[in-house]
């Protein structure tokens, strides 16, 4: 099928793998980030799911690596509510000793002196990227903050770069997490924020033919209506390459805006699915909202009674989340 579609259209790739495209709000977080890495700083990189917060994490880490300036360290667990800090210093261990023979200390205690002093020893900035972070303990980010401070009493740097959802920035301004939010450098990527149709253009630009016509395989008004809708580089994206399927699946070309309207999720724009990107699932809702699950299904159905229904509503806008 992946064929077929790239054929019928005249594609050269699929949307996904057109590359990475840079806004000036991406290079200013780039440029920010590299700069405090250096410096030994505490930095957490949000943006909502789909904005291209983990492909820029990992452009920053490869080009740490390349510069030779700043020796990097990348935490590879999934489950981050499962990741204790005796995880994340084994993963500096592991990516930062020399003998890769070495067996790393099983005792913590033992193993922060040593991963200090190995930090010193290499004497160069080291940085920790974390990705997921909104799903780590705000224990474990307490205990990071304190290795941090314990390798600068040893006149070396250590910077821990936290990648995550909004929930992460969030969390990090409550007042029982001030310690650790106090000193945080929070930089927010917008994604194509405002490049919503030079994306659009660009991203045809990448995958098409050079022969190809953009209007051959959109139309104006479909390109116009893509622009309009989606807002990250993951839903056009999606969209785009499904409505490919669904207009090669009837013989069309190019795609109109009613092909477009026909695969879009109904729920694409509502509370919980704008809650879901800014990575609130069920249990953190009712966290948030001090509600219970029941309610909050409840409540996204239409079904709770009126009085309860605001109470909810108050406490989600006191979150801050974009679009709801």
């Amino acid at each position: 099928m992946i064929h077929d579609v790239k054929e019928f259209f005249g594609l050269k790739k699929e949307f996904k793998n057109a590359g990475f495209f840079e806004t000036d709000n991406y290079k200013m977080i780039y440029q920010d980030v590299v700069a405090a890495v250096k410096e030994g700083h505490l930095i957490a990189i949000t943006g909502i799911v789909g904005s291209g917060k983990t492909v820029t994490a990992r452009k920053i880490r490869n080009d740490l690596k390349k510069s030779n300036e700043v020796l990097v360290s990348t935490n590879l667990s999934v489950d981050k509510n499962r990741v204790k800090l005796g995880t994340l210093l084994h993963a500096m261990f592991a990516d930062l000793k020399t003998n890769k023979t070495d067996t790393i200390p099983t005792k913590i205690e033992v193993q922060e002196r040593e991963l200090i002093q190995l930090i010193k020893r290499r004497k160069k900035p080291v940085a920790l990227f974390i990705d997921e972070a909104h799903d780590l303990h705000h224990g474990t980010l307490g205990g990071l903050k304190r290795i941090q401070e314990l390798v600068q009493e040893a006149d070396a740097l250590l910077s821990i770069v936290m990648v995550g959802h909004p929930r992460l920035s969030i969390d990090l301004n409550k007042p029982k997490m001030e310690e650790i939010g106090g000193r945080t450098t929070v930089m927010q990527l917008d994604g194509i924020l405002g490049y919503e149709k030079e994306y659009v253009a660009w991203l045809l630009g990448q995958c098409l033919d050079s022969e190809m016509n953009s209007y051959e395989v959109f139309s104006e008004d479909a390109i116009n209506f893509i622009g309009e809708k989606f807002s990250t580089p993951l839903q056009i994206n999606h969209y785009g390459w499904n409505a490919l399927v669904k207009a090669y699946q009837i013989g069309q070309k190019p795609v109109d805006v009613d092909i477009l309207q026909e695969i879009i999720s109904e729920d694409l724009d509502s509370i919980e699915a704008n809650m879901k990107r800014s990575g609130y699932g069920m249990k953190e809702i009712c966290e948030a909202v001090d509600a219970r699950p029941a309610e909050i299904r409840s409540f996204f159905k239409n079904r709770l009674e009126q009085t309860r229904t605001k109470e909810i509503q108050d406490e989600i806008l006191k979150l801050g989340i974009a679009g709801t």
